[in-house]
């Protein structure tokens, strides 16, 4: 059998390990568990000592973030499969076999995600991936189950097996030979997106990515850093910038980082209007720090390949009213 290892990176989330780790454990039978700490600041690595000693606990010498945190841990786990979880993610029955068959199966494959349902609203989708990812044609990120802020009802509704264009950082498993191939996350992304543009990096290179809905997870959501964050809506304006950056080929560059930087100006003023200055800074900072790192990121491009979703869902969404995926 192939080895999967499940490996959750935590920072200040010892309520959260203490919460669902045993689950996992429980519900990951012939899979090694191992839990990175990114140097947090609360009890967390003593509970995994104290209760959990049979896990494997790789200890960072400082906060790295998502993308620098799973490149620095993955190095130190031999595994053919890694599954990357949050510690706020609670598991199912069946959950990882049935990922695992799915890689297993379908060689032509790197990396799929199982459903995500809202932990505390369970009949709804989950913000940070529901169904399966995508994004349009200006690289804004939307769901199968969640348009921008709006979360479906799962009432079935997308329960086959599809093509999508990125797996959550919430819950994905990918090969490790995919993810080494491609020298894992971009650490400059620190946090948010980084699932994205890894996942375009692996469908330059000709890889597949899926949603395997008849597996299911939970997710709390928010829980090493708050939807409503300032801080996260800076890293989601620059990251979306940087991605766009990185990844298309120069023809589209210079039609769609111009439009994309006029509509993120457009959110900003909605921002003000609604008195949101502190988010409205965040989208300005957000293009100061690209402005000023455009040669660095301009310099990181490796592989690269055209956008070719032609829907713009700021108009689908905001114009045209439509909030469900399926329309």
């Amino acid at each position: 059998m192939a080895k999967v290892a499940v490996v959750i990176l935590n920072y200040n989330g010892v309520q959260y390990l203490e919460k669902f780790l045993p689950m996992v454990i429980e519900k990951s039978q012939n899979a090694t568990i191992v839990v990175s700490d990114n140097k947090s600041t609360d009890n967390s690595v003593e509970l995994l000592k104290e209760k959990f000693p049979s896990i494997k606990l790789i200890e960072l010498d400082k906060n790295y973030g998502f993308a620098g945190g799973y490149n620095k841990s993955l190095r130190q786990v031999d595994s053919d499969y890694y599954v990357l979880l949050n510690s706020d993610v609670e598991v199912t029955d069946n959950w990882l076999e049935r990922l695992s068959v799915f890689l297993e199966t379908h060689p032509e494959y790197a990396s799929c995600q199982p459903k995500i349902k809202n932990y505390n609203d369970r009949e709804k989708f989950e913000y940070a991936g529901a169904c399966g990812g995508f994004i349009d044609s200006m690289g804004y990120p939307y769901c199968r189950g969640r348009v921008f802020d709006f979360t479906e009802t799962d009432t079935g509704q997308y329960d086959d097996p599809v093509d999508i264009f990125w797996s959550s950082g919430a819950c994905m498993m990918i090969r490790a030979e995919d993810f080494h191939q491609i020298n894992g996350f971009d650490e400059s992304f620190f946090a948010h997106m980084e699932e994205i543009d890894l996942c375009w990096r692996l469908q330059s290179l000709g890889r597949k990515i899926s949603v395997v809905p008849a597996s299911v997870v939970f997710h709390v959501g928010g829980g090493t850093l708050s939807y409503q964050s300032p801080f996260k809506t800076y890293l989601n304006f620059r990251n979306g910038l940087r991605l766009l950056i990185r990844n298309l080929p120069v023809r589209q560059l210079f039609i769609k980082i111009p439009t994309r930087f006029f509509l993120d100006w457009t959110a900003m003023v909605v921002f003000l209007l609604r008195g949101n200055g502190k988010y409205a800074i965040s989208v300005l900072k957000a293009h100061i720090s690209v402005v000023g790192k455009l040669v660095e990121i301009l310099k990181s491009r490796t592989y690269t390949s055209e956008l070719s979703n032609k829907k713009l869902i700021v108009w689908n969404y905001y114009v045209l009213k439509k909030r469900k995926y399926s329309d």
